[in-house]
């Protein structure tokens, strides 16, 4: 481990070996598997940056069950190893303990933090509809989903930020919403080799386009529009949300208002590749993610030296 981790664990109180090693490990699957979240959390109060680690380990976990297990598993048998996980963690979070690798982490923070377990089991109901739902007529059915797989991750961490306002659970929906939404529209023809398509059919259809031409993958004038749609409604989920930024803690106001701009900027890049998502990635690169991380963690160690690092330590701390 190397000294900056060793420091964000001194900073969080956290001293316990076998509970580190378990924080490694959400810290680890962060930094390989969402990297620009990964980059987002540096510009927190390195006190605070183990407890979101181990909320993203946690997700990622139970979507690397979902997508990326063992393939000769059915879904059914993937759906029975999320729900005994599932089952697992919500035993150990009650007990206090865990002996699993990344849950032990996510049991330490939920506790600390005081995170309600009802975000979780939205959480493992979305996992479970990726194993039985393929499509989704409207927004509203969407959005059943969306809660639980995007929505609630923007719930479970804001005890850490520290919100000053209610209202701040709104804004956190919206946010994680339009993470989600710019994700889908990005990955459609990822999605499309899962056989899942995340776009409402109703608004496709109001554009002339069915499952059935996504599927033919060829990109039209009908289907430009259509993503379009869906970018306009990106942007006013991130409009709305920026209020609430400045409703949480001045040393978490960077880290939010970063990965705001990187996730909802994907949007901007499917516009740039002109809607071509089925034969290009589009992405924010490096050179855009410096200049936004870059000032952001000037601003973040003046917030800290101005403000402080907010509780680090957790409402109840262990």
């Amino acid at each position: 481990m190397n000294r900056l981790h060793a420091k964000e664990y001194k900073e969080a109180g956290i001293t316990d070996p076998d509970l580190i090693a378990s924080y490694e490990v959400c810290r680890e699957l962060n930094a390989s598997h969402g990297k620009t979240y990964y980059l987002a959390t540096l510009l927190l109060p390195p006190g605070k940056r183990p407890y979101v680690h181990a909320l993203y380990g946690f997700a990622r976990y139970a979507d690397e069950i979902v997508d990326d297990l063992d393939s000769t598993l059915s879904d059914q048998e993937k759906a029975d190893w999320l729900k005994t996980w599932g089952e697992a963690f919500m035993a150990d979070v009650q007990s206090g303990e865990s002996s699993d690798p990344v849950c032990r982490a996510v049991v330490h923070t939920v506790r600390r933090w005081e995170i309600p377990l009802d975000l979780f089991d939205a959480f493992l109901h979305s996992m479970t509809m990726d194993l039985t739902v393929t499509e989704y007529k409207t927004f509203d059915d969407l959005y059943e989903y969306v809660y639980g797989s995007a929505a609630v991750i923007g719930l479970q961490m804001l005890p850490i930020l520290e919100p000053t306002d209610p209202q701040a659970y709104v804004y956190a929906k919206d946010l994680g919403v339009a993470f989600q939404l710019a994700n889908f529209i990005r990955d459609v023809n990822e999605d499309l080799d899962r056989g899942r398509v995340y776009l409402p059919l109703d608004e496709l259809e109001r554009f002339g386009v069915t499952r059935a031409d996504l599927e033919k993958r060829e990109l039209t004038e009908n289907l430009k529009a259509a993503l379009r749609h869906q970018i306009d409604r990106v942007r006013r989920l991130d409009e709305q949300s920026r209020a609430g930024i400045e409703m949480l803690h001045p040393s978490s106001r960077d880290c939010i208002n970063a990965a705001r701009i990187l996730y909802c900027g994907i949007a901007n890049k499917v516009e740039e590749i002109d809607f071509e998502v089925f034969k290009k990635r589009a992405r924010v690169s490096p050179r855009t993610k410096f200049w936004v991380a870059f000032p952001a963690w000037r601003h973040a160690r003046k917030a800290r030296r101005e403000f402080g690092p907010g509780n680090v330590e957790g409402i109840n701390p262990a």
